[in-house]
């Protein structure tokens, strides 16, 4: 068992030709069953070519018909990216990923007014991507950190789930799969559509959650978590000595109106019976000590 991505799933990369698409694309091929998940590649401009034995298509829809995929990466340039969700919303993927940063707001805006009523999911942008261990990667992190195992872990930070993927392996905790919800304002799956999902994983004992400053969204996860969830939750959140006003990394990392401060998530969190370390460096000792 796991959440969203598995051994089964059938995967098309969106701007597979670029250079980093390629580069990403030969990791995951490389990494446990990726040989047999990644069957389809999309660019208009090389349809017809083939990468690393990958056939590519002009389209997400001709892509989906002609090899059954049902999943797409994404690594097309920003000012494009966002037309590239588009294009696998219509194609009625079931899941899009979406690792380019730095999407214009408005598009992003457009984008998910778009996906309303529609069947696919969408992480990122501005994501790692989504790894089941010793099954399946899709995205830029690095599979060898990574452990089977049965903790869930969803973050809005890259470095930092690598981070908490490092701690977990060190301990001997595997993960279930690790999801890389990213750090833009207008973004997919929130931290609460991943620990609802971690909740109905049987594969999944516990979850690991990693915030940071900006919004909302934590502390409503953190609500949902205390009235129905039956798994221990340990969190940490990035941005305790943020000042205000001032955009820390990440386009959503930003505390506006007095709202989104670290210690107003962290005081939700352990109200709602989260436990909360402060110390980036203690995230997976903290997991180990509540199973």
């Amino acid at each position: 068992m796991a959440i969203l991505i598995d051994r089964n799933t059938r995967v098309m990369t969106q701007g597979m030709t670029g250079k980093t698409g390629q580069f990403h694309t030969q990791q995951c091929l490389q990494y446990a069953n990726g040989r047999d998940c990644f069957v389809a590649g999309v660019n208009p401009k090389k349809a017809g070519e083939k990468f690393e034995g990958i056939p590519v298509f002009a389209t997400v829809q001709e892509a989906r018909q002609t090899t059954g995929a049902t999943v797409s990466v994404i690594y097309v340039p920003a000012p494009f990216a966002a037309s590239a969700i588009d294009e696998a919303v219509e194609a009625e993927l079931d899941l899009v990923i979406c690792i380019t940063e730095g999407i214009p707001v408005r598009d992003m805006l457009r984008t998910r007014a778009r996906m309303l009523g529609r069947k696919t999911l969408l992480v990122g942008p501005n994501c790692p991507g989504i790894i089941t261990p010793d099954e399946l990667k899709i995205g830029i992190m690095p599979g060898a950190i990574h452990r089977k195992g049965r903790i869930g872990v969803v973050s809005r930070s890259g470095t930092l789930t690598y981070e908490a993927v490092a701690q977990l392996s060190e301990l001997g905790l595997g993960q279930s799969t690790c999801v890389g919800i990213g750090g833009d304002a207008i973004n997919g799956l929130k931290h609460l559509d991943v620990m609802q999902l971690f909740n109905e994983d049987d594969a999944t004992e516990g979850v690991l959650m990693v915030g940071e400053i900006g919004g909302s969204d934590e502390e409503e996860c953190a609500r949902w978590v205390k009235q129905h969830m039956r798994k221990p939750v340990v969190g940490f959140i990035a941005g305790v000595t943020a000042p205000p006003g001032k955009r820390m990394g990440h386009a959503g990392a930003i505390i506006a109106g007095g709202k989104g401060t670290a210690q107003e998530k962290i005081t939700v969190m352990e109200e709602c019976g989260i436990r909360i370390t402060r110390n980036p460096a203690e995230m997976g000792k903290l997991m180990k000590s509540v199973l």
